[in-house]
């Protein structure tokens, strides 16, 4: 009998053992479409819903071995959810991109880049359409990536975002054919004259408009042209040329795709001031001369609490004959993030995205990737972060329910 007993007792040990061993760690993964591993949780911690492809191990009072299948997410109770740290999370269970289409917008969506796509659960959100129904490639089509030589182009990581947008039916918009950063050092140090840069720029920007013809909404073709006080931003394009530089670049982008639309984006030009009357006086001048010219972009890199209404700068522009789009949007705030920033970070989205719904023209807004894990403000802007309305651990903030809020008011 004593060995018998002991024997049951060292069976019980090893099953216990091994249910525990097959439990997600605090902050890990424990449910979602595709997802293989544990659908348990530690004690201590919760399996938390997110979204279909989602759920996580957060803090809170539960039993060993909670699942996401009992739907024990704090949303299902009616209260507010908590995230990561313990911050508040999203209510609602919207779609962006079908709440922006019901609002009579063309799209929602995200940029991305080529790293991340490594990324199962990143992919599947990023691959939901009805989430995000249009994808911006962050780097691999800028020039350094697509000509990095002069005359020899390459596709491949640029033709990934491509094959990615195509197989889930999403919109693409080209970024960039002409920006003074990201540049090989044969464009910045050929000492080049003006005919010879023309022919670069004209050779260029039909190369890689044309190899994606038929495939891309829109394009970037001139990026960031001028400084925040108005004036034309030196570089090599603008010492050897002037500014004749972007109607090389525009004439040459319609010639290999003639139905893509023409945009030329810039940032600080969400509300009037010196650079946004420059970009107006710069679509004047171009439709004055009949070089094409279809959109601005508008790229909202924007800070917490400092957001207000763009509503009639954004009106300025399409008055002009143009359509816009919030092109590039996140907003930062200095770390740590507290239920106070998320709070205001969320009012700031949503006079962002109200701002567009009250414009007819402005057609559609694109976040600077959906979520901070792959957000580049915190390598650029020290001490700032939290940009982006998903957490780094893929949990939607309150500033998703802003998005939504935007585009119903």
């Amino acid at each position: 009998m004593a060995i018998t007993t002991l024997a049951t007792s060292l069976s019980a040990l090893v099953l216990l053992a091994s249910l525990v061993s097959a439990q997600s760690a605090v902050y890990g993964q424990c449910g979602g479409t595709g997802w293989t591993g544990p659908t348990t949780c530690v004690s201590g911690s919760v399996c938390t819903y997110s979204n279909p492809y989602y759920s996580q191990c957060l803090p809170g009072t539960a039993s060993s071995g909670s699942s996401s299948s009992a739907s024990s997410s704090t949303a299902s109770s009616g209260a507010t959810p908590t995230i990561s740290g313990g911050l508040p999370g999203a209510t609602g269970t919207g779609k962006l991109h079908t709440v922006a289409k019901a609002a009579g917008k063309t799209y929602f969506g995200s940029a991305t880049d080529n790293p991340e796509l490594t990324d199962s659960p990143y992919v599947a959100i990023l691959s939901d359409n009805t989430m995000f129904g249009q994808i911006t490639p962050g780097n691999s089509w800028k020039w350094d990536a697509t000509e990095p030589s002069r005359g020899t182009f390459t596709f491949t990581a640029g033709d990934a975002i491509l094959s990615l947008a195509q197989k889930n039916s999403q919109l693409l918009r080209g970024h960039n054919c002409v920006w003074y950063n990201q540049l090989p050092s044969w464009v910045t140090s050929g000492n080049f004259d003006a005919a010879t840069l023309q022919s670069i720029i004209t050779t260029h920007c039909s190369t890689i408009v044309g190899h994606y013809k038929g495939d891309t909404y829109s394009w970037d073709v001139v990026n960031e042209p001028f400084n925040d006080d108005g004036t034309w931003r030196t570089d090599v394009f603008y010492n050897t040329l002037n500014t004749s530089y972007v109607a090389t670049a525009l004439n040459a982008a319609k010639s290999a795709d003639s139905a893509t639309k023409l945009y030329i984006n810039d940032y600080n030009i969400e509300t009037a001031g010196a650079k946004s009357t420059a970009m107006q006086n710069l679509v004047k001048s171009l439709k004055s001369a009949g070089t094409p010219i279809d959109g601005v972009g508008v790229q909202g890199h924007l800070i917490v609490g400092e957001v207000s209404s763009m509503t009639s700068n954004l009106a300025a522009f399409t008055a002009l004959g143009v359509e816009v789009a919030i092109t590039e949007l996140d907003i930062r705030m200095t770390l740590p993030a507290t239920a106070a920033l998320y709070a205001q970070q969320k009012t700031d989205y949503q006079t962002v995205i109200s701002s567009c719904q009250a414009v007819a023209e402005c057609i559609g807004v694109t976040i600077w990737d959906y979520t901070d894990k792959y957000s580049w403000v915190p390598a650029t802007f020290s001490g700032q972060g939290g940009a982006c309305p998903w957490d780094a651990s893929l949990l939607k903030k309150p500033a998703f329910d802003g998005i939504v809020n935007g585009f119903q008011s």
